[in-house]
């Protein structure tokens, strides 16, 4: 006799609530057509992503809404869910939660873990098979020890589960927060695990992917498509005897309406948040991506006064636009200035610098359209200075270029070690390497750029 199993996913939704409406209609006939089955649902994390007013507002608590209102079984989290809120924002974020949380490698550092929080779920099938859920989320301890959580090596966590485990399931499935790579590897390391659905890295495998014993797949991003995985247990030969991974585009699947009204609720709430105003200004504030601005120069003294580094450099790429005059509120803020990215202070020598300054003043730099690393504008944009004085010009080409970079009226000193604070996007990455690659960085948690903007506009701007 066999009997097939049904794990039905999401990854990376990242907030992009346009997408959810047919996520519910999948959702929902997915589990019509399974109601003499063994279904679950899971999501693989990163559902939440601040630059979305409802995840903003809400902290994240709206999201769980909707994952409620769906019938989820099991979640995971992702780095948005873990690193972009304050430590009492995730230890509360999922009180409300009518599914279950896994992440076997979440650890707070007061030793106070949430009352949601399991390193792993056992389930049971209609037929009596026995499956262990584990989940694990990516290892930004950078970030998430100056919020007060750790992140527990992965294989270390995984292999002491496994063997926990040893002899009380039938199946192992990991549903991964890590990346592609890391899971091809922890299916080649360990042969006791039967499915990794991931996340994290935003692949897409249509038809899953073996890798030894193991299948894997992950649905891409934004939900564009939802992800099924099928098992056939033969409980003659007590073993798995098939795997099938497969990915659903939902670009044509209508939208669920109760949805689509639960979401114009939480735009609502949102809204009513949000238009609390920050400021009041008696001139409008002008922005343009390509020239120095007023608004953005102050924003950049601001974050190197506040921080207490040397130098600061900020891309205007990070406020999408200006402010008309009058009252500024927390969603024009928001609205912005949407990017979950939080200032970091790294050292650079006096060459490395001179290095980052003539990179950022590229065209190529300036016009570059970044994805991802918390990036959500559409160009990087000009790069403003504060603690240094950047003296250009240009060649015949109409290229800029720079002619001395001074500190105080005197010159850089080429192997003098300074403190700069700039965006943390550009410690990810090849943009500038000379920051990506500076072995010291200290980042400035749980604040947001936004909220350095906020404090920017009523200090300096403010009538």
């Amino acid at each position: 006799m066999q009997e097939k199993i049904y794990f039905y996913y999401t990854n990376d939704l990242h907030s992009n609530f346009g997408q959810w409406p047919k996520v519910a209609q999948y959702m929902k006939e997915a589990k019509a057509k399974r109601k003499k089955d063994s279904y679950w649902l899971f999501d693989i994390g990163d559902h939440v992503d601040r630059v979305h007013p409802i995840s903003e507002a809400l902290r994240g608590k709206g999201n769980v809404e909707l994952l409620n209102d769906i019938g989820y079984d099991l979640v995971t989290i992702g780095n948005n869910e873990g690193i972009t809120f304050s430590h009492e924002d995730l230890y509360h974020l999922y009180d409300e939660a009518n599914f279950q949380v896994v992440c076997a490698n979440l650890v707070s550092l007061d030793n106070n873990q949430p009352d949601w929080l399991s390193a792993y779920v056992k389930l049971e099938s209609i037929q009596g098979v026995k499956i262990a859920v584990i989940g694990l989320t990516a290892p930004f301890n950078d970030y998430y020890e100056l919020l007060g959580w750790h992140i527990d090596d992965p294989y270390i966590t995984i292999e002491k589960i496994i063997r926990a485990l040893k002899g009380t399931v039938d199946i192992i499935v990991l549903l991964s927060h890590l990346g592609i790579s890391e899971d091809q590897e922890i299916a080649r390391r360990f042969s006791e695990i039967d499915v990794i659905i991931g996340g994290h890295t935003h692949h897409l495998l249509r038809t899953g992917e073996e890798v030894n014993q193991a299948i894997i797949t992950a649905a891409g991003k934004h939900c564009y498509d939802v992800g099924e995985v099928i098992l056939t247990w033969d409980h003659d030969e007590n073993k798995l005897v098939k795997k099938e991974a497969y990915t659903t585009d939902i670009s044509d699947f209508p939208q669920e309406p109760g949805t689509v009204d639960k979401l114009q609720i939480l735009q609502m709430k949102s809204e009513n948040i949000l238009d609390r105003t920050v400021v009041t200004i008696d001139n409008p504030i002008e922005m343009d991506w390509y020239i120095h601005s007023d608004i953005m120069q102050s924003l950049t003294d601001f974050i190197r006064e506040k921080t207490g580094a040397e130098c600061a450099m900020f891309n205007t790429g990070l406020l999408l636009d200006g402010f008309p005059k009058g009252d500024i509120t927390l969603g024009d803020i928001h609205r912005i200035c949407p990017h979950p990215i939080n200032p970091c202070i790294v050292e650079l020598s006096g060459n490395e610098i001179t290095e980052v300054v003539r990179a950022s003043l590229t065209k190529e730099f300036m016009e570059y359209h970044l994805k991802g690393f918390g990036f959500r504008g559409e160009v990087l944009g000009r790069m403003i200075f504060s603690g240094i004085q950047v003296e250009t010009g240009r060649h015949p080409s109409g290229q800029e270029y720079v002619k001395e970079i001074l500190m105080y009226d005197k010159p850089l000193d080429n192997e003098k070690v300074y403190s700069v604070v700039t965006a943390d996007a550009f410690t990810f990455g090849r943009l500038l390497p000379e920051v990506a690659k500076s072995e010291k960085k200290t980042y400035i948690l749980p604040e947001f750029i936004r909220d350095f903007l906020a404090d920017t506009l009523r200090e300096k701007f403010g009538s």
